[in-house]
């Protein structure tokens, strides 16, 4: 494909992070009624890591309608900032979740994904991207455009957050979630998205073929089960940590907002053991914070160090 062009004249800021993808309202049904929240994964996680103080553009796809007023006031409201060509004309997509007793989701998406072929003007120190956004036609091409030049040039993360509805087969999904993975340097994905993508595989065994696709960190969240985070050299099992649980909308998307914000932050150790430990850590302390309140309300910084402080559980080393 030719490569994406940059129509804009003037200096553009420079972020910490971009993420690129899909804004949507989350219109959430549960015993007790109809709320809604603008959420979707990529614009939760530029949400969350604005509210951790990282300066945040999301390049993404919304309308004109009330809808898009009310997504471009919450990020707003973060410090998050919307790239030129975010906003054009047409509904703004929406995604209907269906609570249980237990506080689990069940999601319904009314959406449709396209970018125009532009790129930022200055990349960030991170672009992140996933979801719906890498796997939805016309806009996953533009988005797979973007990772293959700006790879190498600055660390890409990656979160498929798998939603089989709006997939075709499996093995369509698969080569598409395995051609971006060439082009990324960390992916996070769900205990139930790895068995998703590798049925036959056990998450250790998914991790290492994400490895050897060309990535340089896998983390796998599994719930009260904790996570694990590998590299090619070393695998860490950090435990979850316990929570009341108001619902679970976001908490995978706060976990990705702490371990892009824990990469942004780390020091000159690279991906040792006890780093992959403190990025599980951060990452299932947000978690936590998250589940705790309704809808996707990631900690803030304040709130994130401060539980930090109060309990600091080890990581248990599972492989060398």
């Amino acid at each position: 494909m030719p490569a994406l062009q940059n129509p804009h004249r003037g200096p553009e800021p420079a972020y910490d992070v971009i993420v690129v993808g899909e804004a949507l309202v989350d219109i959430v049904v549960s015993p007790h009624g109809t709320v809604e929240h603008p959420g979707g994964s990529p614009a939760n996680v530029a949400y969350g890591l604005a509210r951790l103080g990282v300066d945040t553009g999301l390049l993404t796809s919304i309308g004109g309608d009330h809808h898009a007023d009310a997504i471009s006031r919450h990020l707003e409201s973060a410090g998050v900032r919307l790239l030129p060509g975010s906003r054009g004309d047409g509904p703004t997509a929406t995604a209907t979740a269906v609570l249980a007793s237990d506080g689990s989701a069940r999601y319904d998406f009314d959406i449709r994904w396209a970018l125009p072929a532009t790129a930022p003007a200055t990349l960030p120190k991170i672009l992140h991207t996933g979801s719906i956004a890498s796997f939805l036609a016309p806009g996953a091409a533009v988005v797979r455009d973007l990772l293959e030049q700006s790879h190498r040039r600055c660390m890409v993360t990656y979160d498929p957050n798998i939603r089989p509805a709006l997939l075709g087969s499996h093995a369509e999904a698969l080569a598409l979630f395995e051609d971006l993975v060439q082009f990324t340097d960390a992916v996070k994905l769900s205990d139930e998205d790895a068995r998703w993508l590798y049925p036959q595989l056990t998450l250790e065994e998914a991790s290492r073929r994400i490895l050897d696709l060309g990535a340089a960190l896998v983390a796998v969240t599994a719930g009260a089960e904790g996570s694990l985070l590998a590299t090619r050299e070393a695998q860490v099992s950090v435990p979850a940590v316990r929570s009341a649980v108001a619902d679970t909308i976001g908490a995978g998307d706060s976990y990705m907002s702490a371990l892009v914000y824990g990469l942004l932050m780390r020091g000159a150790d690279g991906m040792a053991p006890s780093v992959l430990e403190s990025l599980g850590r951060m990452a299932a302390k947000a978690a936590a914070i998250t589940v705790r309140r309704p809808g996707a309300n990631p900690p803030t910084l304040e709130e994130l160090r401060s539980d930090l402080a109060q309990h600091a559980p080890s990581a248990e080393p599972v492989g060398s």
